[in-house]
């Protein structure tokens, strides 16, 4: 069943927050455009472990060179729908 992009920042934001072990936000109150690297400080080794977890989640493909455009939870959800949409 295909998600809409409002559950899949949902539950982004809730694999971000559980990797992170991030305290005091919820998926509902996590800003979906904070810069995941600038503004919530993820570093390259965190950045990998999300994109493995957003890859068995989501049963996609996630290229390694793709990782440094993955800055923030909206563009996380667009690129996982468009891999999805692209695949089926």
């Amino acid at each position: 069943m295909p998600q809409t992009i409002d559950q899949t920042i949902i539950r982004i934001a809730e694999i971000i927050i559980n990797e992170l072990k991030l305290e005091d936000v919820t998926p509902e109150t996590f800003d979906p455009d904070l810069d995941l690297i600038d503004e919530v400080g993820i570093d390259s080794m965190d950045l990998a472990t999300i994109a493995l977890v957003l890859r068995d989640e989501f049963g996609i493909r996630i290229d390694e060179d793709d990782y440094p455009t993955l800055t923030s939870v909206r563009i996380i959800s667009h690129y996982i729908n468009d891999k999805l949409n692209s695949d089926e």
